[in-house]
């Protein structure tokens, strides 16, 4: 082989190597900036969190663990006995639990005759939030079963009066939600927005507010945005879920949830958005850190 040959065989082979070398130092820089998108941090405009309930078949510690993973901050709907689990991961619970075997959705503070049992229950809750440093309690109105709206008003006003003095000496918030009567929740009371601010000025207390679920206030009254801004400084919480179906809150479903957020955010809302939907896809992680993505604008 001549010199001259010799010499285009070297040439192409360094130039081959340099090539590779651009290559996989090109690729590598891609996969380096993949993983530091996927390991990117939240942008601290919402404080997020996800209702335990909704991953039933996931462990309690399993879920937290992910969830402190994705960069969420709460568990929301957790019953004292559970309260460690979600401490050991550095995570509140932004929203205490408030149903046992007696009381829950359909039975609540709508029905004089319920108010003394509920207010040893809910004394209870109160210093079982409070020792914990949590800062929100639930509570629901009951079923209508033929009590019109204005004495639904005042009867919860009047029983949830008597523990307001001691949930303000707690700082704890009572929070009362908002449910559609429409599709999950037939006769629920506290069914519209107006009725539940009516029962907030009803009360006249900074610790008695809404938990304003934007799934269920889609289905009762739609309009979410706007309500949401006339109707901010009543609303301590807010959780979320895919219409129709209460599923992932992608593009399967009608809201669009980056908006809904924003118009949160521009309230001037410190609190938590907490995800709420039942995950349909057989991640339900991925889902859950999808639905939380969507939501930090």
């Amino acid at each position: 082989m001549s010199n001259k040959n010799s010499r285009r065989d070297m040439i192409k082979k360094a130039a081959a190597l340099a090539f590779a070398s651009t290559t996989l130092s090109s690729l590598t820089n891609r996969v380096m900036a993949h993983e530091d998108a996927m390991d990117e941090k939240l942008k601290g405009n919402i404080n997020h969190s996800v209702c335990a309930w909704c991953y039933n078949d996931i462990p309690l510690e399993e879920l937290c663990k992910a969830s402190k993973t994705m960069g969420l901050a709460s568990i929301d709907l957790l019953d004292p006995k559970d309260f460690a689990t979600a401490k050991k991961y550095d995570l509140t619970c932004a929203m205490v639990a408030s149903i046992n075997k007696d009381w829950g959705i359909t039975k609540g503070w709508n029905r004089v005759e319920h108010h003394d049992p509920l207010v040893e229950y809910y004394e209870y809750l109160i210093d079982e939030t409070s020792k914990a440093g949590f800062p929100h309690l639930i509570c629901f109105s009951g079923n209508r079963e033929g009590l019109d709206d204005e004495l639904g008003v005042k009867n919860c006003a009047q029983g949830l009066k008597r523990i307001m003095s001691y949930a303000e000496k707690k700082n704890v918030t009572i929070v009362m939600e908002l449910l559609n009567s429409k599709v999950n929740h037939h006769d629920y009371q506290c069914d519209h927005t107006a009725w539940g601010v009516e029962l907030c000025k009803a009360i006249g207390s900074e610790r008695f507010k809404l938990l304003y679920d934007i799934y269920h206030m889609q289905i009762m009254e739609g309009d979410v945005i706007r309500t949401i801004q006339d109707n901010h400084s009543y609303i301590a919480h807010y959780h979320t879920g895919g219409v129709p179906g209460r599923h992932e809150i992608d593009e399967t479903q009608e809201l669009y949830y980056p908006a809904i957020m924003k118009a949160i955010h521009e309230t001037g809302f410190k609190g938590f958005v907490a995800q709420e939907f039942v995950p349909k896809r057989s991640d339900k992680l991925g889902s859950l850190k999808q639905g939380v993505e969507i939501c930090d604008i």
